[in-house]
């Protein structure tokens, strides 16, 4: 990768693996709590209502906080500390502090009273009065966590400036253990719709959690909240004016998954929350790879960027974009091939019987296809936020969301859940391929296409060596140990362990520059642990 230094490229490297280790331990535990929650509630309608409920103020989340701050706040205040600027930088992180309770608890309030009003709009002719009801309360108990997840963006932001990953990538581990403790307890102690209340709390407990753990390492990094409101901070005033773009940009790609459950509102009371579980079990593989690698290179493209570096800054994106395919390709294989029995071996169990089943592996198999590409384009949005011009992803979302509805519209009577996934995975492939080609123009030269797309192809030989093993040895043991829990664990896992050596394998026989590299790092390690 292009960096400083080659201990600067190994501290990447090393930071890379913590936070994907990291990130993977926290979506291991957020599939936990989706298992949990699907076997006490299936894919009923009262957990529909919960989805929708989620995601509204999630979606509010996504415009006024957490990302979409992050990532406009991230490269102001890198450039600061790079020029020694620690007390404005302090200064600057304070003042967004108090603004950030200031503004967002006036939203999260104005949502709250509005709710009965609101809410109703995002529901379709499948939810009776009941559910939408339903809908209304949820959605009042779970609007708080967009002030508790604001306040979150911006210690994230400054902890990642920092070079900080740890903590931020292990704290949904903690939120998500809080949550399902309150899941468990709900449904000891309480009946019926009550038990979604118990759910919502735990939820907005578990946030409140999650904000309280980086307070700690705020303070080894020295950085300490100061009592200060500076509204006529220059640099405040260009983190919100960088912020607008990133805000509507991020909304308008999480509005996708509103658009998903309200038109699965429209096909049945169980497509919504059919849909949210295979987009649990898609975002594993989303967290633990590409989430890790965007996250890690953002503060090194800021530095590459406030540098005005462009060579650099090309390299560094382009390596770690085939970092991410390399590592997506394969998962988008498994998750195709294995689809249902995956699905049944994480959920079916309790009230999530065969036919839930059947409609989240119908989801998931076509949410496959766009897992590379949703890698790719948190990447390359990243890499547009670096240099500060966010606005062309942000217009770039509104054909992201343009095409998703289009297509989902055109689809989802006639194909189901299956037609409204599709929209998703051809809108993400869109917005993949105009990032690419508006970002190109951006950095003045090309982003070693070539190379890229050849590793590309080499990759996808890999994966089809990789999809018909594993499907192979997953039919032949579940054909001879049957569906037992034990025996579905074998059988999935072996069928995936199978298909990944051969992956290996395969990308190293090709030479594939990216598996390679990982090669020879992991030859170093062994040896110098021989030495030792």
């Amino acid at each position: 990768m292009a960096t400083d230094s080659p201990s600067a490229g190994r501290r990447i490297v090393r930071n890379t693996a913590i936070f994907s280790i990291a990130t993977g331990l926290s979506r291991v535990a957020g599939l936990g709590r989706e298992i949990v929650a699907s076997a006490y509630f299936g894919t009923s309608g009262a957990f529909s209502a919960f989805t929708i409920a989620f995601q509204v103020p999630n979606l509010v989340r996504s415009l006024f906080a957490d990302a979409a701050l992050g990532a406009a706040f991230v490269p102001v205040f890198t450039e600061l500390l790079e020029t020694k600027n620690h007390k404005d930088a302090y200064r600057l992180a304070s003042t967004l502090f108090f603004v950030i309770l200031g503004v967002l608890g006036i939203i999260a309030a104005a949502f709250m009273v509005a709710a009965p009003w609101v809410m109703p709009l995002f529901t379709g002719d499948a939810f009776d009065r009941e559910l939408v009801d339903l809908t209304v309360g949820l959605s009042q108990v779970l609007f708080p966590i967009v002030v508790l997840l604001g306040v979150n963006g911006l210690l994230v932001g400054i902890l990642n400036a920092h070079d900080h990953f740890s903590v931020p990538a292990l704290s949904p581990l903690l939120w998500n253990a809080i949550i399902i403790a309150f899941l468990v307890g709900a449904h000891a102690t309480l009946d019926g719709q009550d038990q979604l209340y118990g759910y919502a709390v735990g939820v907005l407990v578990g946030t409140a959690a999650q904000v309280a753990v980086a307070v700690p390492v705020l303070r080894r990094v020295g950085f300490e909240l100061r009592v200060v409101v500076a509204l006529r901070d220059p640099r405040l005033r260009r983190v919100l004016k960088l912020m607008l773009p990133v805000t509507i940009g991020l909304g308008l790609i999480n509005f996708n998954l509103l658009v998903n459950s309200v038109l699965g509102s429209f096909v049945s009371r169980e497509a919504p929350r059919a849909i949210e579980a295979a987009f649990r079990v898609y975002m594993l593989p989303q967290g633990m790879f590409s989430v890790a690698v965007a996250t890690v290179l953002f503060p090194a493209l800021s530095r590459l960027a406030a540098r005005r570096d462009l060579d650099g800054l090309r390299a560094l994106t382009s390596t770690g974009l085939r970092a991410i395919f390399l590592l997506l390709i394969p998962c988008a294989a498994l998750t195709l091939v294995l689809s249902e029995p995956i699905v049944r071996l994480v959920y079916e169990r309790g009230d999530f019987d065969a036919q839930s089943t059947r409609a989240v592996s119908e989801a998931l198999f076509w949410f496959s296809f766009s897992l590379p590409f949703a890698g790719a384009n948190l990447l390359l949005t990243r890499t547009f936020f670096s240099l500060q011009r966010p606005w062309a992803p942000t217009a770039l979302a509104g054909l992201n969301l343009a095409v998703n509805v289009a297509v989902a519209l055109a689809l989802y009577r006639s194909l189901g859940i299956a037609g409204i996934v599709i929209a998703t995975a051809v809108a993400t492939a869109v917005m993949t391929l105009a990032q690419a080609l508006v970002l190109r123009r951006s950095l003045h030269g090309r982003l070693e296409a070539g190379t890229t797309l050849a590793a590309i192809a080499r990759m996808l030989v890999a994966a089809a060596a990789l999809g018909g093993v594993a499907w192979v040895t997953w039919m032949g043991l579940d054909e001879l140990l049957g569906r037992s829990l034990p025996a579905q664990l074998v059988a999935v896992g072996t069928g995936i362990a199978a298909g990944g050596l051969v992956y290996a394998g395969a990308v190293l026989l090709l030479r594939v520059p990216e598996a390679a590299r990982i090669e020879r790092m992991v030859e170093a390690r062994l040896s110098r642990r021989r030495q030792l």
